[in-house]
């Protein structure tokens, strides 16, 4: 089994509708019971920030503080993790806008919110993502790249990166500057990091799919997973060969791109394929019921997949996890869950759902921002 990670202390201020809340943690699981609009997944919030990003809700960071609140708002944990055990302190100062928080650990400026990767992964399942399989592609590849980065933490920087030069060269083509040092400079950068992303995925999808493939049968559904959109059935040819076809794609489709105003072809246009295994179908054509259940599968089996690799399981933030789901299949998730390694934070309107956990997990009412226990 992978090594524990778990928060032993959680500390907000002006964190959404929480002035000031502490939580003092063992190495169990977390449940937070209470009235919807309590405050339940604010809390989920604060430690999705304990990653790099916006968090679960990929919120401007403005809006997180507090409303009210004279400056901006702080998160603070001590966690016990890879590096053993460390303080994490981010967030920012003011409340205006910000499109980076601080980051420090154990009281030390950090170089950046990516060394958070050194410490902890933090993987999270929420409500909003149910629609994933019939929303939109750009969804489906947030989602995956998120996968990508609890295993490779550069894979964030060079979808910055690409997305930074992809940038700049829809400017110039829309301004009709197609001075051809200027492009290809920019278009070399787009080849080199839009293959080193497209492989990242794949190498991440053929990790995951030989993981489900090896796994003892669940109550929830396996999912059979693939991209397409962007140099599709490529595996095994050198990267040299693919940013050289990356790049002659680039070169030619330069007018067309103008005239559409943004770049049509690039790891940005890829999508992820996922198929409900047992019943051979697509998953957009799968019942309400069938989706939950196949996602739910699915970030399990990351979750898996990220302790074997990483020789640590990831924290997990599960946001009313069990509300469509009936006894059985709720103790089949916990046991699994359980199963993991890690340290969970559940969210659910009623107590009950969750006593199949009994003693593996720390119970909290949360109510109008406080936490009781």
């Amino acid at each position: 089994m992978a090594d524990k990670t778990f928060l032993t202390r959680l500390t907000l201020t002006d964190f959404r509708n929480y002035a000031e809340a502490s939580l003092r943690l063992d190495a169990r699981h977390v449940v937070l019971t209470g009235d919807n609009g309590s405050g339940k997944t604010n809390l989920l919030e604060a430690v999705s920030f304990l990653s790099p990003g916006r968090g679960l809700r990929r919120a401007v960071l403005s809006d997180v503080t507090r409303v009210g609140a004279s400056g901006g708002f702080s998160v603070f944990a001590e966690v016990t993790g890879r590096e053993g055990e460390v303080s994490i302190g981010t967030g920012i100062d003011t409340g205006e806008e910000a499109t980076s928080r601080r980051l420090r650990l154990n009281g030390t400026p950090a170089r950046s919110v990516e060394e958070l990767t050194d410490h902890l992964s933090v993987l999270w399942l929420t409500p909003s993502m149910d629609g994933l399989f019939t929303g939109a592609s750009s969804d489906r590849r947030r989602f995956l790249d998120r996968l990508v980065l609890s295993l490779d933490p550069a894979h964030g920087r060079r979808a910055a990166d690409y997305e930074r030069a992809m940038r700049s060269r829809n400017r110039l083509l829309s301004e009709g500057r197609f001075d051809p040092a200027w492009l290809s400079g920019i278009e070399v950068q787009m080849a080199e990091l839009g293959i080193a992303m497209a492989a990242a995925r794949s190498e991440m999808l053929g990790l995951l799919a030989a993981l489900i493939a090896r796994s003892s049968a669940t109550p929830f559904p396996s999912p059979d997973l693939a991209l397409s959109g962007f140099l599709d059935d490529q595996a095994g040819r050198p990267f040299a060969e693919l940013e050289e076809e990356f790049l002659a794609a680039l070169r030619d489709s330069r007018h067309r791109d103008a005239a559409a105003g943004r770049t049509l072809t690039g790891p940005h246009r890829a999508d992820l394929l996922v198929r409900h295994r047992e019943k051979d179908m697509e998953a957009e054509r799968c019942s309400t019921g069938e989706q939950k259940a196949l996602l739910v599968g699915l970030v399990l089996a990351h979750a898996r997949l990220t302790a074997d690799m990483t020789g640590h399981a990831p924290v997990l933030l599960l946001d009313e996890i069990a509300a469509h789901l009936d006894e059985g299949r709720r103790a089949a998730l916990f046991d699994l869950v359980d199963g993991l390694g890690g340290q969970a934070f559940m969210t659910g309107t009623d107590r009950a759902m969750f006593s199949a956990l009994g003693e593996r997990a720390q119970f909290f009412i949360v109510h109008q921002g406080a936490i009781l226990s």
